[in-house]
């Protein structure tokens, strides 16, 4: 595999309206970005609209899950699949382009060039960059951050962001098979244990747009496991070294 190989990691569920759209965006870039959907199930047919594009962009991957599974545990499906094939730079990225694919050119220099480990595209590292978030979200978003600043000590503006990179060797040294969250607070551990191995993470600026087609999969319940989880993972770091 090239030294600078990338690969970007989709989970979608139901996301037959954008992930076309998203596929040849990502592939029109001017830096090379391999595709790893990773399907659970969708009924829509999401899967075999990806199965079709295969024929057609030869940087387009698929892992078919046989249900709705939890976001971290189709990251963690993902990173073993790139860590497997030996990519460098491995990406975290939403179907529904609330994560604008121009800006994973960013986050690869950040990498690539500017010596990051982690590159974060990050909401709140140059104010308030949301757009089509009610307000009761920005705020319910931006607390969240604080909080788990609080609890962790970690100096991380956008703690809950979604849109990363991670340098294959972050992930290689992070204990994939302990990652205790599958929901939104996977975002927060994977971050938490980057920083307590001591990876430089670096957040990038980007502006955060709401899904103008399919659905929000964002709910009360993914956000207390992220409230909790916190909590119970930071007590755990006291007493457990090897995270």
């Amino acid at each position: 595999m090239d030294e600078d190989s990338n690969i970007v990691i989709i989970p979608t569920y139901k996301e037959r309206e954008n992930i076309e759209a998203i596929v040849k965006s990502i592939s029109s870039l001017p830096t090379v970005f391999d595709i790893l959907i990773i399907d659970d199930n969708s009924p829509d047919g999401t899967a075999d609209i990806v199965k079709n594009l295969q024929k057609s962009f030869l940087n387009l991957n698929l892992v078919e899950r046989p249900g709705k599974m939890g976001l971290g545990t189709a990251y963690i499906v993902g990173f073993k699949w790139a860590l497997e094939r030996g990519y460098n730079y491995i990406y975290e990225m939403d179907a529904d382009f609330s994560h604008d694919p121009r800006d994973l050119v960013k986050l690869y220099k950040a990498c690539s060039e500017d010596g990051a480990d982690l590159a974060i595209g990050s909401r709140y590292i140059s104010g308030v960059n949301v757009v089509n978030w009610p307000l009761s979200r920005v705020l319910m978003s931006y607390v969240a951050s604080i909080y788990v600043r609080m609890i962790t000590g970690m100096r991380i503006m956008d703690t809950t962001a979604g849109f990363k990179c991670y340098r294959k060797e972050v992930l290689q040294n992070i204990r994939l098979d302990k990652v205790k969250s599958i929901g939104y607070g996977f975002q927060i551990e994977m971050k938490f244990k980057t920083w307590k191995l001591g990876y430089k993470i670096v957040e990038v600026p980007i502006i955060f747009t709401d899904r103008k087609l399919g659905a929000s999969k964002m709910s009360g319940g993914i956000f207390n496991e992220a409230l909790w989880g916190v909590l119970r993972m930071k007590i755990r770091s006291i007493f457990v070294k090897n995270l």
